[in-house]
Order: structure tokens, then C-alpha cells, then sequence
């Protein structure tokens, strides 16, 4: 269940920023293509600017279907928020703008960010944007919401303050200081293997804080190895709060005879001294680590920060390009929609739900593609499929008119009806971004996770990774 439907069920200076020489697996763009991209990096990041409170927070969303000035959401969360910052950062590193505007922008979200309440160390899921107020009701309904814990929200609100700090020298103390109270063995269950169901050596989903001790946890983990919690477990075992061998208890197909898509195919294998099941599924004759959903942007969200492709090429560089080439497939030749790309997004008509290709998910009722594209997935193959993601955006604007010159690409369009959604979001606006400036200027956001923490406990696992692909 993607994280914003669980938590609506639950509680209804330029290119002058120095990174130094990082290596990267995919060549630089066309210089043809450098003008499109960079034309549609310019267009995105208005759109960040337009979520943008005066609080300094990056709203959830905003409807530019008007001809008006867009009207932000009240919402936001730790994920838009770290969507924010990184864009900010790409915006600066990228010239788009001057590096003082870049400071004082992330200066004023990290002051919105110190002020908001938070518990065991983590943000809330959901707070007031325009003035930071923890959210009780939801907005558009009035209905009640039971403040929660999100591990994988707090990922990405913390990998936007670690890109932040690195941007920006005169904000690491404080951001040090927000970083120490974020101790990830709280949404840790340790490996029992008495009894590895209770036990998983995985995280929990979250918790809601209003129960005596630790909360009221969620009743499921995150098992499932190829989606975007991960991000937690690598921020988690890079500052050492969560061991190393939690990596290898995370699933990479569940284990054969539980009730999954497909029934998996693979080995046994001992790593570090824990027994893993090295699974697969097989899709249109591919080998590939299925993800939760079968959507692009859990297998493909992380690898914009973590060098994944590079640090372990033969296991997830290659299941990163065959689950590309799964979603192509999909769409020009399974489904013969004539356009590829499906993540959760806004539903074209209204609402928000999870899209994606059931097949190459393990989830038994899985996310459909329903005919709905959504265009951040095609920014997130860019490493992957470049020429077939560029043409494919370019047939979204060209046919359905997806792309806003001045907020960038709509976030989703049902080609089977041309209906074209109302609304940017701060999610998917912000995978975009950070797609754009991989693309623009490689390793620009990625500094962070290449050294550290990242480089002395992450890269090695990566290394030893050996899926039965």
C-alpha cells in the first residue's frame, strides 16, 4: 500500500556549487537534448516555487489547471518538504538560480523545519504548510487525522537536509543538530529467528505516538527489498543506528509458497552470515526483483541519490534497466497504449492512487495501469532508456498537451479517455527535478551518499548484492 493511501485509510550561485569529480555510469545528454532538459527543469522548479509557502514549507500540491496564480494546498509532509530542498539545491547547482537565492531559501525552510513538532525524533506526516501547525484534519474533508510517524516520509525529509547541509556549509551545524535526534532503531525490529515473522530484522511502516512508550505501531514492516523505504534502511545503516545484516532480511521476492504475484524462482545463499533468499520473477521472458506494487517510482526513487547502478552493476544496475524495459513493454506492446510510464500519481480525474505494471509487483492485487501515464516515471528512466523517455514525453505534450510551459509536466494523463490531471505535485515534481539534474550535471545531488557513512557500510553490501538474475 503506497504510503499516501495508507495514511488516508490509517487516520482518515549557480553551477559554482563545487561537488568535485564524482564518476557516474550514464554518458552527459546530447546537446540538443541538454536545452529540452534544462527547458523542462526550469519549468518544474516554477512549480516548486509556486508550492511554496511564504512559511517556507513546499506545499502537497497545487492546481494550475486556471489561468490565475495557482493556489497551494494547506497539506505538507516530510517528503514534500525534502523535495523542496533538493530542488533548491539542483536549482542553484544548475544556475537556475544565483546561489544567494539558493542559501536563503534553504536557510528559511531549515528555520520552518526546527520549528516543527516532532516526537522520537521525527516529523509528523502531516503539518500545516503556511504556518507549520501539526494537522489534526484533513483539509479538503475535515476529517481526523491521528498524527503518525512515517519511516519511509522521514527518509526523504532527512535526504533533503543531508543534500541541504552538503549545498550549503553555513547550515550544517544545524541541520547536524535536527540529524542527532533522528535514530532510525526506532522503527526497528530486531532478527529474531525464533521467530523471523515477529522478528523480521526489518522497519516498521511508523508509528502513532499517542500510545504509552514507543507508540502504536503499524501492523506490517517494510519487507519487500526494491522500494522506497529502502532509502531508511541505507540512512539507517549508514550513521550506524541500524545494523548492516538488515539489509539481507529484507525480501527480494517473498519466499516460495507465500501468496505473491508469481511464484518465485532463485536460490538460498548465506551473506554475511545470514541465509537469503535470492528470488526473481520472470516478465516477458526477463529475469528482474519485482517491486511491492509494480510501480517506477519504488524501484527507481532511491537510485537519483544512492549510486546503486554503480556500486552494484551486475545485480541492481540490471534490474533497474530490465524493470525500465518491463514498463516500456507494458505500455507499447502488452496494454498497446502507445505511451509507457505508471507510478502513483493524481487520478486524472481527481484524487491520488497507485498505478503501475501488477506483474512486476509481488503484491497479488497489485497497481494497474488503468491507461494513466504518469510523466514522472519517464524522468525516472532517464538513466535507463533515454531516447525512449524523451520521445515518450514528447508524445505526452505533443498528444494530450501534459506539459505546462510554465509548471512543467501534469502529473498524470489516462490516454485512454486524453483526460490530463488539474494538478503538480510536490512528490513527483520533486522525482523530477532531481531526475533533471542527475541528467544536467551527474553526482550534483548524489555528493552526500557517495561518502561517509554511505561509502564505509552501504557500498560494500551493494557490492556482495548477487540476485539469481
Amino acid at each position: 500500500m503506497d504510503r499516501r493511501t495508507f495514511l488516508t485509510a490509517a487516520g482518515t550561485g549557480g553551477a559554482a556549487l563545487a561537488l568535485g569529480s564524482v564518476p557516474v555510469a550514464s554518458a552527459a545528454p546530447a546537446v540538443s537534448e541538454t536545452s529540452l532538459l534544462r527547458t523542462w527543469f526550469r519549468s518544474t522548479y516554477r512549480s516548486i516555487e509556486a508550492m511554496t509557502t511564504d512559511f517556507g514549507l513546499v506545499t502537497d500540491k497545487v492546481d494550475v489547471s486556471g489561468s490565475g496564480t495557482p493556489v497551494p494546498s494547506v497539506q505538507t509532509s516530510p517528503t514534500n518538504i525534502g523535495c523542496g530542498l533538493w530542488s533548491t539545491v539542483a536549482a542553484g547547482g544548475l544556475g537556475v538560480i544565483t546561489r544567494e537565492t539558493m542559501e536563503h531559501r534553504l536557510a528559511k525552510t531549515v528555520a520552518a523545519v526546527e520549528k516543527l513538532e516532532r516526537a522520537h525524533g521525527f516529523w509528523f506526516n502531516w503539518y500545516d504548510a503556511h504556518n507549520g501547525s501539526l494537522l489534526t484534519a484533513w483539509p479538503e474533508s475535515g476529517d481526523t487525522v491521528r498524527p503518525f510517524l512515517s519511516s519511509v516520509d522521514n527518509a526523504w525529509l532527512l535526504t533533503g537536509l543531508r543534500i541541504a547541509a552538503d549545498a550549503s556549509p553555513a547550515l550544517r551545524p544545524r541541520i547536524a543538530k535536527l540529524l542527532a535526534d533522528a535514530d532510525w532503531s526506532y522503527y526497528y525490529t530486531p532478527y529474531d529467528p525464533a521467530d523471523p515473522v515477529a522478528g523480521p530484522g526489518q522497519l516498521r511502516g511508523g508509528f502513532w505516538p499517542d500510545k504509552p512508550g514507543k507508540g502504536e505501531p503499524t501492523g506490517h514492516h517494510y519487507g519487500a527489498l526494491n522500494t522506497e523505504p529502502r532509502m531508511a534502511s541505507y540512512l539507517g545503516i549508514a550513521d550506524g543506528s541500524l545494523p548492516s545484516e538488515h539489509y539481507w532480511h529484507m525480501f527480494r521476492t517473498l519466499l516460495p509458497g507465500m501468496g505473491q504475484e508469481q511464484e518465485p524462482e532463485g536460490s538460498y545463499t548465506t551473506i554475511d552470515g545470514v541465509r537469503v533468499w535470492q528470488g526473481h520473477y520472470t516478465y516477458r521472458g526477463r529475469k528482474l526483483v519485482p517491486t511491492w506494487g509494480g510501480s517506477m517510482f519504488e524501484a527507481l526513487m532511491v537510485p537519483l541519490f544512492v549510486p546503486e547502478p554503480e556500486w552494484s552493476s551486475p545485480s541492481w544496475g540490471v534490474t533497474h534497466t530490465r524493470y525500465v524495459r518491463s514498463q516500456i513493454e507494458h505500455g507499447m506492446q502488452e496494454a498497446k497504449y502507445g505511451y509507457w510510464g505508471f507510478s502513483p500519481a493524481s487520478i486524472p480525474e481527481g484524487g491520488y492512487r497507485e498505478y503501475g505494471v501488477d506483474a512486476i509487483g509481488m503484491q497479488e492485487d497489485g497497481y494497474n495501469s488503468l491507461g494513466v501515464v504518469t510523466p514522472h516515471a519517464s524522468f525516472l528512466a532517464l538513466p535507463y532508456a533515454r531516447t525512449e523517455a524523451i520521445a515518450n514525453l514528447k508524445a505526452l505534450d505533443a498528444d494530450f498537451g501534459a506539459y505546462d510551459n510554465t509548471y512543467g509536466f501534469r502529473d498524470s494523463v489516462n490516454v485512454t479517455t486524453g483526460r490530463v490531471s488539474d494538478f503538480v505535485l510536490a512528490l513527483d515534481q520533486g522525482m523530477i527535478a532531481a531526475a533533471l539534474a542527475q541528467q544536467l550535471c551527474p553526482g550534483l545531488l548524489q555528493r552526500p551518499f557517495r561518502t561517509g557513512g554511505f561509502a564505509s557500510r552501504v557500498r560494500p553490501l551493494l557490492a556482495k548484492e548477487r540476485f539469481s538474475i
